[in-house]
Order: C-alpha cells, then structure tokens, then sequence
C-alpha cells in the first residue's frame, strides 16, 4: 500500500464509520465519538472536536436514548426513520466534509459526496428493511434487528479505530451489497404500499345494495 494511503487510512475509515453510522444511529455515533474524544481515547479533527464539548455531549446523549427507545417500537420507528431522512443524510455528508477540514477542497468535497451518498444508501435500508420487517404483527423481529444494528454500530467504531483498513475493506463490501440489496427493498416497500392501496380501497367502497 502507498504510504500516502497508509497514512490516510485512519481518516478515510473514520469518516467512513460516521457516515455509515449516521444513515440508522446518527446520535450514537455522535456521542460515542464526543465521549472518546473527551476522555483521549480518540483524537478528533479539528472541526469535529466541538463533539466533546459538554452542550454537544448533553444533547447528542439525550437524542441517544430517544432514537434507542423509539427504534424499538414497530411502525413508529419507522415514522421516526422518515423524519430522520433530512437530518442522517446531510449530517453524514458534514461528519465526512470535518474530518478532511486540513485537506484541500477538492479532497472534501469528494469527502462530503461520499459520505452523503453513503449515509443515503445505509438509511434507505435501514428503513426499508423496517418497513417489511414491520408487517409481522410481532415486535420480537422488530427488537431483535433492532439490537442487532445497535450491536453492528459498537463493532463498526471499534474496527475503524483500532483496524482501520478492516473497516474499510468492510464498507467497500457493505456498498456492493447496498447496490444489490437496494433495488430489492425498494420494490418490496413499494409492493407493500400497493397492498395498503388496495385494503384502503376496498375498505372505501361502500358495499353494493
């Protein structure tokens, strides 16, 4: 590997670990690396240091344990998923542009393309996988994908900052299997709002004398 790339490595995973993170747990991911970088653990840049500061910390926790308990209740998970479509997008295109904020502006803006499209492509599979897994009038595969992503989202911090180049060979495969896994989702959803339709429809019809 070049030593250019090397030495870039541990930027490129951490910005690619916040974009991917903020596309289904944007509010962990911000306050895990507000904790890490207050107590030394991680150095941020420059321009994500404000994560740490106690305000930040104060509102990023609370909103923490507002998506965790909102995300495991069916149906309204997926509300919140909706609302959320207009703050994980920019957010993960942002996170990507401060941690490139020393580099030229060409290298972040190509930071803040990357990071936003893959903050898009983690959200809508998060909330189309939701939306289908949704239809089960149970909430255990609910809880349990959700418990899975909170798991998934611990994992993938922990291999960006101790094993940088893992992380990102991972999130290379993670994009190919979004370009695949999309398409799918997409005509799932839309298949199930098709059935709605048709329920609504029916349910409208007043009967024939």
């Amino acid at each position: 590997m070049e030593p250019g790339i090397t030495a870039a490595l541990p930027s490129i995973a951490l910005a690619g670990v916040l974009s991917w993170a903020s596309g289904f747990r944007l509010y962990a991911a911000l306050f895990i690396a507000g904790v890490l970088d207050r107590f030394h653990v991680v150095a941020l840049p420059s321009d994500l240091a404000l994560l740490s500061h106690t305000p930040v910390l104060v509102v990023t926790g609370a909103l923490l344990v507002v998506e965790f308990l909102v995300d495991k209740v069916p149906a309204v998970d997926s509300m919140w998923d909706s609302v959320q479509t207009f703050v994980r997008v920019p957010l993960g295109a942002l996170l990507a542009w401060g941690v490139f904020a020393q580099a030229g502006p060409e290298t972040q803006a190509i930071a803040a393309i990357l990071g936003g499209a893959v903050a898009a492509g983690t959200h809508v599979a998060k909330a189309g996988t939701r939306a289908l897994v949704n239809t089960s009038p149970e909430p255990f595969s609910n809880w349990g994908l959700s418990f899975s992503e909170d798991g998934v989202l611990l994992l993938g911090m922990w291999l960006a900052l101790k094993h940088p180049l893992v992380f990102v060979l991972l999130l290379a495969l993670f994009v190919v299997l979004l370009l695949w896994l999309i398409p799918k989702l997409w005509r799932g959803v839309q298949a199930l709002r098709r059935g709605f339709a048709r329920l609504l429809s029916r349910g409208a019809t007043p009967p024939s004398p």
